[in-house]
């Protein structure tokens, strides 16, 4: 006989950003706290907000945090490609956690079509090793022109053998049309795949809805909603795509208590690494995108890129340039973060046209004494940096270019990469201490260096400790997700009656 399936269930959306990560974490989560083996899954991200295993290998950070919400050790195999864009066309193709190419429009079907046994390959091993899979898809399943190199939504649920639940965004307004239009659009075999809705964002009394089952009896094929869940303020759960940042992008205004302001670059990476700072109380994190937005803050940060080049040109043409050099003339400290350390130092040499069409070497913003050559190795990993006085702390490097120190001494020694001891400089800070950086993503969610660090600027708050914030904000939405929805539905689709 057929060895029965690992029991999986799949969260669809209407479109993106409609809550499929978000359920996908708080359902990991619930699993995990009824001491369910969980993991989370999803055949292909799109993203440039990545993180490391602990192996080295690259993967999207919303599979990182879920397999954090599921109380297990994050690996590749629950997410094996990811695609980080570059361009309006062009995407470098990770696969099981090493860069491997690009895909571009032309070749977007064919190759799509050849990453489908690595995708189900993954899968199969991630299942082996657990009870229950939850998987993700990604956008969302109707796109009609996209359905023929489907690896990640309907065609991946056929493979688990996962029953899928439609993820809706009521707070957008359109979510009846999205539901039911998003059904209307899929074949009836598709159709069937479908076992549910869930209403995600809702603001207000539930019983405002009315019987939306009765609706959708008549009105999508009698696919029943099994969740309403309401809008949960302020949850401090990381966003997968870099469009959260839209909404917390200001104007010209000073925030309350320290500022510190944030450039919002085109191909910004990695941008949940400063929840962190932004959760301390009376810490002001704001995103800016030109020099007018930037005002006087205490702090300028130029955050890691998965374009270095481009996204500097984009900085000049946006007038940041000398901005920031008057802010940091008149006092500010400026850290520069991966891509953004190699912004800050005084020339970016690019021979091979790594990030661009042709040789290019471009001039940095001169606070640093460095220079970078970008080369097609990919650096991954699991690191742990020795600053001068003799502090520790941890975090992950995803970068190209290889930087070289002028002058002085470097901000520290990498001690350890991926488990293993070595003894490497990194980073750089000029000589009156207000300009620094490094490779070292993740190095303000250390909580002794974030607090320390803050304080030099004048803070004075009790601080509070990241992963145990991130843990209780797991559980808020869990909590919040588990009272929303029918569970005996849930449990009948997995096979856990």
């Amino acid at each position: 006989m057929p060895i029965p399936p690992t029991p999986a269930l799949m969260m669809l959306g209407t479109h993106s950003s409609a809550g499929k990560s978000l359920m996908t974490t708080a359902f990991c989560r619930i699993f995990a706290r009824r001491g369910i083996k969980v993991a989370p899954f999803k055949a292909q991200n799109m993203s440039n907000n990545a993180g490391v295993t602990r192996e080295g290998g690259e993967m999207g950070r919303a599979q990182l945090v879920q397999a954090e919400a599921a109380g297990i050790v994050a690996h590749t195999d629950m997410n094996p490609v990811l695609l980080k864009p570059e361009a309006s066309r062009r995407s470098q193709i990770i696969l099981n956690g090493k860069a491997v190419g690009y895909i571009e429009a032309k070749n977007w079907v064919e190759i799509k079509r050849m990453l489908w046994d690595e995708v189900r390959a993954a899968y199969d091993r991630l299942a082996a090793r657990h009870d229950l899979i939850i998987l993700e898809g990604a956008g969302s399943p109707a796109e009609i022109n996209l359905k023929s190199a489907d690896i990640v939504n309907l065609r991946m649920a056929r493979h688990a053998q996962a029953p899928c639940l439609l993820v809706g965004d009521i707070d957008r307004g359109g979510v009846f049309a999205a539901l039911a239009g998003t059904l209307l659009l899929l074949e009836p075999a598709e159709r069937a795949q479908i076992q549910g809705f869930l209403i995600n964002k809702f603001r207000g009394d539930p019983a405002l809805l009315g019987d939306v089952n009765a609706f959708f009896r008549h009105k999508a094929f009698g696919v029943p909603t099994l969740g309403v869940i309401p809008q949960i303020p302020d949850l401090r759960i990381a966003d997968e795509d870099a469009v959260a940042l839209d909404q917390l992008a200001t104007d010209a205004t000073t925030g309350v208590g320290i500022d510190i302001a944030i450039l919002h670059l085109p191909h910004v990476a990695n941008f949940d690494e400063f929840d962190a700072l932004a959760a301390e109380p009376g810490i002001s994190v704001r995103y800016v995108r030109d020099a007018a937005s930037l005002g006087q803050p205490q702090v300028i940060i130029l955050p890691g890129t998965k374009t270095t080049l481009p996204d500097l040109r984009w900085l000049r043409e946006r007038g940041l340039e000398p901005a920031i050099l008057a802010a940091y003339a008149a006092g500010a400290q400026v850290v520069g973060i991966c891509g953004g350390y190699q912004m800050l130092g005084q020339t970016l040499a690019d021979p091979l046209g790594i990030e661009s069409p042709a040789a290019t070497v471009a001039p940095g913003l001169g606070l640093l004494p460095v220079t970078t050559e970008f080369h097609p190795v990919k650096q991954t990993s699991q690191s742990c940096l020795q600053l001068r006085d003799g502090t520790t702390v941890r975090g992950y490097e995803i970068h190209s270019g290889e930087t070289r120190l002028l002058a002085g001494d470097p901000l520290g020694q990498l001690i350890e990469r991926n488990g293993q001891a070595t003894q490497i400089a990194d980073g750089a800070i000029s000589t009156d201490g207000r300009a620094w950086g490094c490779y070292l993503h993740g190095i303000f969610e250390n909580d002794n260096f974030r607090q320390t660090w803050l304080r030099t600027l004048g803070w004075e708050g009790a601080g509070h400790a990241a992963g145990q914030l991130r843990a209780r904000e797991y559980d808020r939405l869990a909590d919040t997700v588990e009272a929303a929805v029918d569970w005996s539905v849930i449990d009948r689709l997995i096979g856990h009656q």
